[in-house]
């Protein structure tokens, strides 16, 4: 088993098996890239200044121009990184001087979005998820719509308003309407809740006009992130009637500052459950495109020190994949480009305690969550914060995503523009 100089506790999501990329900046140095390494970033930025990695693109704030060059380079370089950052290799273990400016603690720095969005795409893969929101909204005996288990169902999102984690989110406002109403309201959210996803990067563009097949899709992708795709509940179900989402998601989706190669997950590669009826012909054959990847979600009050755990998932249980939910956006000849983000929509499993939303866990507010400081939860309030992490266990390692934390800021209030009914 690889093993690197620097100390990595074997609980780490970090360890030389991962190498994950992100932008950062430290002091005086402006945002660039570097890669996570136990608890230090190593500065890539200085690796290319002393010649250690001949490569152009690491002074950049944003990790687009690297993931363009393609593949082979992507792999090229985490060779150099593992062998630069080896146990027996003294070329940087042995360069104190080196080694000091190079490794920055991580908690030392500043994370930056870590790519530049262009599209954002959110999927509706999750079977669990999608039976529990029809059982809710709909009808409990045939949850499902008829096109769900055929069509790998997926809205635009807005690119703008992604944010990395640590960003505080701003409780929205919106229209909503209360079932005993027959007029709608303006004003904050009241049924604000997060989603458990988990998002891919796009690092290889297709022309417009040209789809791409099933086989070659996981070829386009650079690596995963972690996703929090907030939402306000009570403005979604009354506006997402006919055309889906709009201000009900719009206004934030954190990810996780690290991006995951793919590289760094094909270990944990696994069979995604069985799709029945089969999939039209441009969905199959994609092989085994899910992942055994746990996540877990914390919820933080203002008066607690620690979040507390309350969902335990795992991506394996998504109905469609990364490659078929690629292939079916692309199928009508939509072009992607780098950067782009998909994310996989809201992870359920058939436990309760694997439900993704505070929709699902508290199903639609009636049953409330009690928290280990006596507090009770169906929808979060101001101050509240949300953790996600996700992780593979790898042999004798941890490979992780780190985490995506946002804490829920009281909406900003125009008294003139707000309408109670």
């Amino acid at each position: 088993m690889k093993q690197s100089f620097v100390n990595v506790s074997p609980d780490s999501p970090f360890p030389i098996q991962n190498l994950p990329y992100g932008v950062f900046s430290y002091a005086t140095r402006s945002a660039h890239i570097g890669v996570a390494i136990g608890e230090y970033v190593l500065d890539l930025s200085l690796l290319q200044q002393k010649g250690l990695l001949a490569s152009d693109y690491f002074q950049a704030g944003r990790l687009n121009p690297f993931i363009k060059a393609g593949a082979a380079e992507w792999r090229r370089v985490r060779q150099v990184l593992q062998e630069l950052l080896d146990h027996a290799n003294p070329r940087l273990r042995d360069d104190r001087a080196l080694r000091d400016e190079a490794l920055i603690p991580r908690d030392k720095v500043c994370m930056h979005l870590p790519v530049e969005i262009g599209d954002y795409t959110d999927f509706y893969s999750s079977k669990e998820h999608a039976s529990n929101v029809g059982s809710m909204f709909r009808d409990p005996s045939n949850p499902l719509l008829p096109n769900w288990l055929h069509v790998p169902i997926a809205y635009h999102g807005r690119a703008s308003s992604v944010v990395v984690s640590g960003t505080d989110i701003r409780r929205p406002c919106g229209q909503t309407k209360h079932e005993s109403k027959t007029l709608p309201s303006f004003g904050p959210c009241r049924l604000m809740d997060f989603e458990l996803e988990v998002g891919c990067i796009i690092g290889k563009e297709n022309k417009l006009g040209e789809p791409i097949p099933i086989e070659q899709a996981h070829e386009y992708i650079f690596g995963m992130v972690l996703v929090n795709d907030w939402s306000a509940r009570d403005i979604q179900t009354w506006e997402y009637v006919p055309l889906g989402p709009f201000l009900a998601k719009n206004f934030a989706t954190s990810i996780s500052p690290w991006i995951v190669t793919m590289d760094a997950l094909n270990e944990f590669r696994v069979p995604g459950p069985q799709q029945d009826p089969e999939p039209l012909p441009y969905l199959r054959g994609a092989g085994n495109w899910s992942f055994n990847i746990e996540l877990e979600v914390g919820l933080k009050t203002p008066t607690m020190v620690e979040p507390a755990p309350i969902v335990q998932g795992n991506f394996r249980s998504m109905y469609w994949n990364v490659c078929q939910q690629l292939t079916h956006h692309t199928s009508n000849g939509c072009n992607v480009r780098i950067g782009d983000l998909f994310a996989s929509g809201t992870i359920s499993g058939a436990d309760p305690h694997s439900y993704g939303s505070l929709l699902e866990l508290t199903w639609r507010g009636t049953k409330p969550i009690k928290l280990p400081s006596g507090e009770e939860r169906t929808f979060l309030r101001d101050g509240d914060s949300i953790s996600i992490s996700g992780f593979g266990r790898g042999d004798g390692y941890t490979i992780g995503f780190g985490e995506v934390v946002g804490t829920v800021l009281p909406a900003v209030i125009d008294e003139r523009l707000i309408v109670e009914r």
